[in-house]
């Protein structure tokens, strides 16, 4: 900690940026959370894992673990006023690690997301003249990604113009809507895109709903299975997918709710965001269902012939959809515009939290700090990706972050907040402070139970199923590198960060943004029993709780609990 001999040094306060509402806010946190995973992936497992049944594990997956844990989201990063790895180390600086693996795997997910956008911008291009002819799997594989078979996986050089040129553009893009800083450029582009995304999806929907056999794909999405909500892989699938969908537990949502007022709605925005985008993901399967029932009754086959979900729906057969839909063009434009603009939020939102790392860690101002990040992370991107070997590559490391890498990291933190520092009382405090919804010892429970249980469960049956199946039939080497090795490798990466120190120049060393002191970490009687005098000359931390901080020093000395 910092020297009280320095409180003049550090009195400047924090130069990030800031919503300037609570409407910027939401929007911004609905458009991290409404992303790819919404329109391709929910309605195939809604529909593979009971139908209609499968909405009651998905409400109580989004009730019991996705709402509770974008909750902790919101309370660790509106505490501490800072991007995920500062946020943890003034929650406790043994906790740094887990900010920094968060950061590792939004690099992961940032540069390949960035060609699953580029090749959703084509298609809207494609959309008004059908540029993928007839056979619109063979134009993709062979024409469009020229992807090598997954057996033959490998990393090569041989580079693709119509990937590579649209993936320079959404770099681009990207980086110029960041230097706008946080309310010019992230809540500026989010009220703008998420209207649009909203009105464009519906129209695809409504149209779709028109289609001969709309109504047999709908009543195959609904029709309930009930003996589905007696196998625990449906209950798994719920709350995978509600995990994954709120972008929860790999810092983004941490990141946006630094940048509130100190007194805002936090539980009320969780409860918007949360039901916002599982709305989404309802309207989705209706819009997908009901082109696939289309699609069913001209090929003549039942609709579970029809669906699929991933690169396979977008792509392959919502091409062939619009190919022999009456109003397919449309359909077309409106269906890869809203994947565009979904997949640009949701980019936005993931290269911001590392910026915002970058912010805090080496005190840059926000062009710099975007530059840092955005260049770097472009060059990887565009040297990986828009090859011959891309979408095998994507596909082993989309797969291995996701099930391995967010739900490690999250099964970790909820077990350190909860058993190894009791920090979720504070945070529910916190959360309690100024929110409309007030939370009780339920929601720990949640948190600090529930959801650990349910982490768990997910990470052994995926471990286990990639342990004894393989991975989509891939050379083993090609997943051992980039499938475990990735994997071990961001850990390792996020334990050596968090060994680097933070200087004078830091959000570490400063006040926040309004130019108040901070809240002081939570602390564990074991552990810190030595360094509670440290903590006390940091001239960082409110003057307000130094007192009880006291009260707790000299329990430890005359050997009282009583605090």
């Amino acid at each position: 900690m910092l020297d009280s001999s320095l409180v003049k040094e550090i009195k400047d306060k924090s130069t990030r940026g800031a919503f300037n509402s609570r409407t910027a806010f939401i929007l911004a946190a609905v458009g991290s959370a409404v992303g790819l995973g919404n329109i391709w992936r929910f309605p195939y497992v809604a529909y593979s894992n009971g139908g209609g049944a499968f909405i009651i594990p998905y409400i109580f997956a989004l009730l019991a673990v996705g709402i509770p844990m974008l909750f902790l989201d919101f309370a660790i990063g509106h505490r501490y006023r800072a991007s995920s790895p500062l946020a943890f180390r003034r929650l406790h600086k043994l906790t740094e690690p887990i900010g920094w693996w968060h950061m590792c795997i939004c690099f992961i997910i940032g540069i390949y997301y960035a060609v699953i956008l580029a090749w959703s911008a084509m298609y809207f291009v494609y959309s008004f003249t059908k540029a993928w002819g007839e056979d619109p799997g063979t134009f993709f594989t062979e024409q469009f990604t020229q992807s090598v078979p997954a057996e033959q996986a490998h990393i090569g050089f041989h580079y693709i113009s119509q990937i590579f040129t649209p993936m320079l553009i959404v770099w681009v893009a990207v980086i110029a809507v960041l230097t706008l800083g946080v309310q010019k450029g992230i809540a500026g582009v989010n009220k703008i895109f998420m209207p649009l995304l909203t009105v464009m999806f519906l129209i695809m929907v409504g149209v779709a709903l028109t289609l001969p056999g709309a109504t047999d794909g709908i009543n195959a999405f609904f029709t309930p299975k009930w003996d589905a909500l007696l196998d625990s892989g449906v209950w798994a699938a719920a709350f995978g997918q509600i995990f994954f969908s709120l972008s929860v537990a790999f810092g983004i949502q941490q990141t946006y709710a630094s940048y509130l007022p100190k007194n805002s709605d936090l539980t009320g925005s969780g409860l918007v965001v949360g039901f916002a985008n599982s709305s989404f993901e309802l309207l989705s399967g209706i819009g997908v269902f009901a082109v696939l029932g289309f699609m069913a009754q001209v090929q003549g086959v039942g609709v579970d012939e029809t669906a699929s979900a991933g690169i396979g729906l977008a792509f392959i057969a919502f091409p062939t959809i619009i190919n022999q839909a009456p109003a397919g063009t449309l359909i077309g434009i409106l269906f890869f515009g809203s994947l565009t603009f979904a997949a640009f939020t949701s980019m936005i939102s993931i290269i911001e939290a590392l910026i915002a790392s970058i912010e805090d860690k080496l005190g840059l101002k926000r062009v710099p700090s975007v530059l840092l990040v955005g260049v770097p992370m472009a060059l990887t991107s565009l040297l990986l990706f828009p090859t011959t070997t891309g979408l095998n590559l994507l596909d082993v490391l989309d797969n291995f972050v996701n099930n391995f890498g967010i739900v490690t990291v999250a099964l970790i933190s909820t077990i350190t907040l909860t058993a190894a520092f009791g920090a979720l009382p504070t945070l529910r405090n916190h959360l309690n402070r100024s929110s409309s919804f007030k939370l009780g010892r339920g929601w720990q429970v949640l948190v600090g139970g529930v959801t650990p249980v349910v982490l768990g469960y997910i990470l052994i049956n995926e471990v286990q199923k990639v342990l004894t199946d393989g991975y989509g039939g891939m050379p083993s080497w090609f997943i051992d590198v980039f499938g475990w090795g990735m994997t071990v490798a961001l850990v390792i990466v996020a334990f050596v960060l968090s060994s680097l120190p933070w200087s004078m120049r830091s959000a570490a060393s400063k006040f926040d943004t309004d130019g108040d002191k901070l809240p002081p970490p939570i602390l564990d009687r074991l552990v810190d029993s030595g360094h509670l005098q440290e903590v006390l000359d940091d001239p960082t931390i409110a003057s307000e709780e130094l007192e009880a901080l006291e009260r707790y020093r000299r329990s430890q000395i005359e050997g009282r609990k009583d605090i």
